[in-house]
C-alpha cells in the first residue's frame, strides 16, 4: 500500500556529547498531513565531513496518529549519507515497533524536497 502528503518538521540544536566528536545533534518535531495524519518526535545526529557536501546522519523518530485511518504509533529509523553532494536515504519501520491498529506494519518513507523547500513523502507500506 502507499500512503502520500506533506509534513512540515522543526529542527532544534542540542548540546554535544563532546566538542572534540565533531558530531550534532538535533531534536525533531514532525507534523504529518495526509494519508498519513500523525505527530513525530525525533533525535538526530549528524556529522559533516571535512570535503564540501560530505556528511551523515542517523534519527529515530516516534510517530503517532493514524495511517489511512488506522490509528496507533510506530517508529522511523533514518540513516542518510552525502558523498560529496550525492545522497542516499533509507527511513524505514522499525520491525515489530507498531502498536495498537498499526501492529505489523513495515515498510519505507521516501522524503521529497521541492525547489521552495516544502516537504513531502511517500511511504511504501504493509501490514502484516
Amino acid at each position: 500500500m502507499q500512503a502520500n502528503g506533506t509534513f512540515t518538521v522543526k529542527l532544534d540544536p542540542q548540546s554535544p556529547a563532546s566538542a572534540e566528536s565533531r558530531l550534532g545533534r538535533m531534536s525533531i518535531d514532525k507534523q504529518f498531513c495526509g494519508d498519513l495524519d500523525a505527530h513525530s518526535l525525533g533525535e538526530m545526529l549528524a556529522y559533516r565531513g571535512a570535503a564540501d557536501g560530505s556528511a551523515g546522519y542517523v534519527a529515530m523518530e516516534r510517530v503517532v496518529g493514524a495511517l489511512h485511518g488506522r490509528h496507533g504509533a510506530f517508529v522511523l529509523q533514518h540513516s542518510g549519507t552525502m558523498d560529496r553532494g550525492a545522497s542516499t536515504l533509507v527511513v524505514s519501520v522499525v520491525p515489530d515497533s507498531g502498536t495498537d491498529e498499526l501492529a505489523g506494519l513495515a515498510g519505507t518513507l521516501a522524503i521529497h524536497i521541492d525547489a521552495q523547500g516544502g516537504h513531502s513523502y511517500t511511504f511504501e507500506y504493509s501490514l502484516r
